[in-house]
């Protein structure tokens, strides 16, 4: 999600791959672009770059187009099922429904995408779609995980102004020694924030689509285990940090937003006078990063 990637592939190769298809020896019909839900309040690089995109798509006329945005994907929501697999809680933020999804399948959405390119009635159309599932918040799809794997529910509860304090924290960093990649870890830390806040979720029932639902989802995995490019969150250390300490303990790291990146986290530390820093960084990379 940092600056660089998202325009790279969200914006450059989506564009070269429209410029692709207007080529005479190709010349490709229609233009299906997966989009995302969440560009309807961009906040993030990640959807001003699609944005981007979508502009320069609606913009020309060689081809007809459809824009399919899904709410989330299954895979999205089941960052935490190795963790509690190993025996941590669940980590919550809030209350358990500070936010509501009806993610999709990725078998219905492709099944939705080829459907959006032969009706016209999908054609030049913004296209929002999540699964067929009732509103499920975090918590909702928490107990879900854990029935799935026959093990009783835990949870831990985390303020969700931890993400202030500690964006807070990288924007004082980032302010004072200036560089591209500190503002990229910036930019994680606000990710993490904007999807522990944010609805993933459509309400009109001509946005939702397809047969799977999450449970059917979270028994497979349960059975068969996780798909490989499926997104681990980094939230064990979060989940032993709160049961064993206050809230504000979990604030000291450089934020939520960086376990999922600590490569990066090591790599901006080594090349900035915060390198010399032990309490902030260093002193802490033994917990979080081993």
């Amino acid at each position: 999600g940092i600056e660089s990637d998202v325009y790279a592939i969200d914006y450059q190769a989506a564009l070269n791959l429209l410029d692709a298809g207007r080529e005479p020896s190709v010349s490709a019909r229609h233009f299906v672009l997966l989009s995302a839900f969440c560009c309807r309040n961009p906040l993030l690089k990640l959807q001003q770059a699609k944005l981007k995109f979508e502009d320069r798509l609606h913009e020309q006329n060689d081809m007809t187009y459809s824009i399919v945005r899904p709410t989330a994907f299954f895979k999205s929501v089941s960052g935490q099922y190795e963790s509690i697999m190993d025996g941590n809680s669940y980590v919550l933020f809030g209350d358990g429904a500070v936010t509501y999804c009806n993610p999709i399948a990725e078998t219905d959405l492709a099944t939705y995408m080829c459907d959006s390119a032969i009706d016209e009635k999908q054609w030049g159309r913004i296209l929002n779609v999540g699964g067929p599932d009732e509103p499920l918040s975090n918590k909702m799809l928490a107990e879900m995980m854990f029935r799935a794997i026959d093990k009783p529910a835990k949870f831990v509860y985390v303020p969700t102004e931890i993400f202030d304090w500690s964006i807070g924290m990288i924007e004082w960093i980032a302010r004072n020694f200036p560089s591209q990649k500190w503002e990229d870890v910036l930019e994680t830390a606000k990710i993490g924030k904007y999807y522990a806040v944010e609805d993933m979720l459509t309400t009109e029932e001509e946005e939702k689509f397809g047969s799977i639902k999450m449970m059917d989802h979270f028994e497979k995995i349960a059975r068969d285990g996780q798909d490989p490019f499926t997104p681990v969150r980094a939230t064990a250390v979060i989940s032993k940090t709160m049961e064993a300490l206050p809230a504000i303990s979990v604030g000291i790291p450089v934020g939520f937003g960086l376990l999922s990146k600590p490569g990066l986290v090591e790599n901006v530390v080594a090349s900035s006078p915060l390198s010399d820093v032990p309490l902030l960084i260093a002193g802490l990379s033994d917990n979080i990063f081993s």
